[in-house]
């Protein structure tokens, strides 16, 4: 079943759920994107720093979906920052996947005591005006990075990839998201499974008769967010994206809202991060 599609700010429509291919080794990308797009997948997002966007790209070429059927996002690492690297780590990137345009470049991670995400946005605008991107936007990105970006520029991305699951659910990034027009899209939708252990949700799925993990990533659709499960496993590959046939319902969402906690946050914190 395929996901239904999601309008950004540029007018661009993405998938609401695609496939996270972080930690998927280069040589079972091909048959997995394979499998993945069997399963009603349209939306691959991997990233420079997977080594893994030349298997993708055999992937992309051999699932048998045409092109223009496929929405495909990478994203520039930390160390290619700056505005001419950029350009050259998109060319790296684009000559990798086997791609003559891509659907969405974003930026990695923010690294604010660096100091050169400005610089970098600037790269993806040109890459953006030239047609080589379709649409621009940020990953990790925190209030103050996100609105300096916009002041800097003038140019809006069209979402921010942040982690954000049941137990980290982010509510005023996702405010500030509404309010300035950009999507949320979550990365770790799972909690790195974390999250899966919990009782309500094993309790909501008995209701619908789904596992813990469709429970939580069908709480992201209904929160109108883009949610990229990540797996290398075909059966839970095509179980992520079974969460179209039925509805949470006000009680339901009342109860994964209590699992939001202050401290769940798994990953690196986007306000310090600064590594390579």
């Amino acid at each position: 079943m395929a996901a239904p599609l999601i309008q950004l700010n540029d007018g661009n429509k993405i998938p609401q759920l695609g496939l996270g291919v972080w930690q998927m080794p280069e040589e079972d990308a091909p048959a997995l994107i394979k499998a993945a797009t069997d399963a009603g997948y349209r939306h691959i997002d991997t990233a420079a720093r997977y080594e893994n966007e030349a298997g993708i790209g055999r992937g992309i070429r051999d699932c048998g979906i045409p092109r223009e059927d496929l929405w495909i996002t990478t994203k520039v690492w930390n160390d290619h920052q700056g505005y001419d690297r950029t350009l050259t780590a998109f060319d790296e990137s684009m000559k990798k996947l086997g791609l003559e345009v891509l659907d969405l470049y974003l930026i990695h991670w923010a690294m604010p005591a660096r100091d050169t995400y400005i610089d970098t946005w600037k790269a993806l605008i040109e890459l953006q005006t030239q047609g080589r991107v379709r649409s621009i936007g940020v990953s990790n990105f925190t209030p103050d990075t996100l609105t300096r970006l916009i002041d800097a520029t003038g140019v809006v991305p069209v979402l921010n990839q942040i982690e954000l699951h049941p137990a980290f659910q982010q509510r005023e990034m996702r405010a500030l998201h509404d309010r300035l027009g950009i999507k949320t899209e979550c990365w770790s939708p799972l909690g790195q499974s974390q999250v899966l252990s919990r009782s309500e949700l094993a309790e909501i799925g008995e209701k619908h008769g789904k596992s813990p993990a469709q429970i939580a990533l069908r709480w992201h659709v209904q929160n109108d967010l883009i949610v990229i499960p990540k797996s290398a496993n075909p059966e839970r590959i095509a179980a992520n994206i079974d969460v179209f046939d039925f509805t949470l319902d006000a009680e339901d969402m009342a109860k994964i809202a209590t699992l939001d906690r202050a401290d769940g946050r798994i990953g690196p914190d986007p306000a310090t991060a600064d590594f390579t």
